[in-house]
């Protein structure tokens, strides 16, 4: 049975799928996560529903949630609740229509903590793995203002505004890496299957080799005999590697300052920290969330520990009375353009529609970015590939440009 306090389940739950109609008739239909029937009714009965139709179905895994996926559910829920749909009913339609059944429990969870007279905020709290600090600062501002409609619509834009930077960041670093990844694999099956074959024709030619074609044949050799090595240390290296990236703090201040570092990549990185940054900081300002409150949760927006470290210093300075230009100033992390609309924001009164300003021009220089890489990646990976297989080709093929002279 579900504890009234906590909102937690001890029992096994099933997923109940129901029909009913309301006070006016009207007929409704949803899905609800109960330990039994009389739950499902129960539950209903609170909200004025007569339960005509009540089947249980099979709890299905689902796949992992992803932001994406929360930024939908944002977006979904500030549509309804903007049309006058009331919460309780949003989350059912919500979760009955997502394909992913992770989701649907996500949301019927959050639905019955409401539902047993939990704030939203206080329900997502209780979710941080899917709803950080700053999702749930700003729902919790727009419970307090009685704007939770238009802060639901304004974080929704947020949320997908910055999954779309992300997602250019990411198709901007994964064509290079695939290449790599390709040209090792083609490499590797050279090295272990074509250049033992040469080196049996090559061992009957009774001369010397060319020194390419000895080098080739030392590598294809190394990579015969310790391929299991070789994969070994790297896929290891790899994972280990990632491991330290995504908990280690040292290491994460280390890379996160190497790519910013990143010939071309570093500038894209940092623009694209300046874009969420001053969009966060402006969607919070936004909702009425006092600065040193609003710090709190920028830091961790902007994807980058340089800048998280920034925002720490920007705060501690704001909060001794010092402005928020100047502090951003002192952290020598801002471009100016960023630093000179922040002032004269703060000169007007306007700084969040100055940062939104500011974050939308950074938008933008990501676009261009990643359209202008893609154009200079191409011909400098082509390149690449056509160096490494056609030097080991030219190598391999040394010798019987020089066969004529054997002979």
């Amino acid at each position: 049975m579900a504890n009234a306090a906590t909102g937690k389940t001890n029992a096994k739950e099933f997923l109940y799928e129901w029909a009913g109609k309301d006070r006016q008739g009207k007929e409704l239909r949803g899905e609800m996560r109960a330990v039994g029937e009389a739950q499902v009714q129960a539950s209903l009965r609170r909200q004025g529903i007569f339960m005509t139709k009540l089947k249980k179905r099979s709890m299905r895994s689902g796949k992992r949630i992803r932001p994406k996926d929360i930024a939908l559910f944002t977006r979904q829920m500030a549509t309804m609740m903007k049309a006058g749909v009331p919460l309780l009913q949003s989350f059912d339609i919500v979760g009955r229509g997502n394909p992913n059944a992770s989701v649907t429990k996500l949301l019927n969870d959050v639905r019955q903590d409401v539902e047993t007279g939990t704030s939203l905020s206080v329900a997502f709290r209780k979710h941080p793995l899917y709803f950080n600090s700053l999702y749930c600062n700003l729902i919790e501002a727009g419970e307090a203002a009685g704007i939770l409609d238009t802060l639901m619509d304004r974080l929704a834009t947020y949320m997908e505004k910055t999954e779309a930077i992300k997602g250019k960041i990411k198709s901007a670093l994964m064509y290079p890496i695939a290449v790599i990844i390709v040209a090792f694999i083609v490499v590797t099956v050279i090295m272990i299957f074509v250049i033992p074959a040469f080196k049996d024709v090559f061992s009957s030619f009774g001369a010397d080799l060319p020194a390419p074609t000895l080098l080739v044949m030392a590598i294809s050799d190394f990579f015969v005999q310790y391929w299991w090595l070789i994969f070994a240390i790297l896929g290891g290296g790899f994972y280990f590697f990632m491991q330290a990236w995504q908990r280690s703090p040292k290491v994460q201040r280390v890379m996160d300052r190497l790519l910013l570092k990143l010939p071309v990549f570093g500038k894209l990185i940092d623009k694209s920290c300046v874009a969420r940054w001053t969009r966060t900081l402006s969607t919070m300002f936004a909702a009425g969330v006092p600065l040193v409150e609003a710090l709190d949760s920028v830091g961790g927006a902007a994807g980058n520990s340089v800048y998280r470290e920034a925002t720490d210093r920007i705060q501690n300075e704001v909060s001794t009375g010092t402005s928020l230009t100047n502090a951003m100033t002192n952290a020598d992390v801002f471009p100016s353009m960023v630093l000179q609309m922040c002032a004269i924001g703060e000169e007007s009164g306007s700084i969040d529609h100055m940062l939104s300003k500011a974050a939308d021009f950074y938008d933008q220089e990501v676009d261009e970015m990643v359209a202008g890489l893609s154009s200079l990646l191409e011909p400098i990976i082509i390149v690449f590939l056509g160096g490494l297989i056609g030097g080991i080709v030219v190598s391999m093929y040394l010798p019987i440009f020089k066969l004529g002279q054997v002979v």
